[in-house]
């Protein structure tokens, strides 16, 4: 059996090959399929879940505890504040957190005193911090800031950088599918999206670049020539850059992969810690989607835009129409 090593370089000579181009429409109806599931299935559940900071609210963390029985917390509350929010989680092995509406002194004081003796701790053991509306607007407001100035920047460093508008459109395309699939996850599953989440977001994007710039690199690099005479159509071209740069995309995913999984198990289920939870799991999710849109959903993209040029069509023409003759020069021998 061939090596992983030999079959990266069978792809990279051309050896082996894999129709990613060819093959386009099913990628396609794969990524719709997902990105319908990403859009409707949060809704169908209820909606997202946005973190205190987003939403606003009252938080209480309780220390020190015995046991980690959240309807201890939960029974707490409503005998207090009846009728509210009440989202309650663990924090590690000892401490319990507890989220409400937006509490005035009195009612905090009264949730506080109530979690203390459920609990079975001193009333100090309790914590007790606010979040109001107001912050929370503006958190929300330049998370949305920062992800349409990223993605302008991307737009306008991949126009430059790679002297075509078509390869911007593709990347921006890839990057905005990697987006709605990453959230769609945390809206299906019911988790929280926290200021870490987002910022899991902004970096999986970044590196779900990266992964379309090399393999972009590449494809110029293959279709530099395309005006001169060859023995490649222009989707050929492309899906051999895709090929070569497969074995690379991978490991780099691999590797990416691992520590940042390391850091969401550890942080999840050894420390408590939702923060590494959060950024952790939105950059594991985006890392895989990501390294498949470049892949599936880039080059075929980039394709499908340049297809109907003039330029393509005529060199393409001039590719099928020597193999025609080639071949006809074959059986007449």
């Amino acid at each position: 059996m061939a090596s992983f090593s030999d079959f990266g370089n069978d792809l990279y000579t051309g050896k082996r090959s894999i129709d990613f181009i060819g093959r386009r429409k099913l990628w396609y109806l794969i990524s719709g399929i997902l990105i319908l599931i990403a859009i409707v299935g949060p809704f169908v559940r209820g909606g997202f879940e946005f973190g205190i900071e987003f939403r606003g609210g009252s938080e209480f963390t309780v220390s020190q505890v015995e046991t980690l029985d959240q309807n201890l917390a939960s029974d707490a509350v409503e005998k207090v504040e009846a009728g509210g929010t009440v989202r309650v989680s663990t924090l590690g092995q000892d401490a319990v957190r507890v989220q409400t509406d937006e509490l005035d002194d009195e009612q905090a004081a009264a949730v506080q005193e109530a979690l203390a003796t459920a609990y079975d701790v001193p009333t100090s053991d309790v914590t007790v911090s606010f979040i109001g509306a107001t912050w929370g607007a503006d958190i929300t407001g330049q998370a949305i800031r920062g992800l349409v100035i990223f993605l302008v920047l991307v737009a306008i460093f991949m126009a430059i950088y790679f002297r075509t508008w078509k390869m911007a459109a593709a990347a921006l395309i890839s990057l905005v599918h990697d987006l709605i699939i990453t959230a769609g996850v945390f809206g299906i599953t019911g988790l929280e999206i926290t200021p870490a989440a987002v910022i899991g977001f902004l970096t999986i994007l970044g590196y779900s670049l990266y992964d379309t710039v090399v393999v972009f690199d590449k494809i110029r690099e293959n279709t530099e020539a395309l005006g001169e005479r060859g023995t490649q159509t222009f989707g050929e071209m492309v899906n051999l850059a895709v090929n070569q740069t497969l074995v690379r995309s991978i490991n780099t995913s691999v590797v990416a992969a691992l520590p940042v999984a390391s850091i969401l198990i550890i942080g999840s289920f050894v420390l408590g810690a939702s923060t590494l939870r959060d950024i952790s799991l939105a950059l594991l999710i985006g890392i895989i989607v990501g390294t498949y849109s470049t892949i599936f959903v880039a080059a075929p993209l980039y394709v499908q835009f340049r297809q109907g040029e003039a330029k393509i069509k005529k060199h393409d023409a001039a590719v099928l129409t020597d193999r025609e003759r080639a071949s006809k020069a074959t059986v007449t021998a």
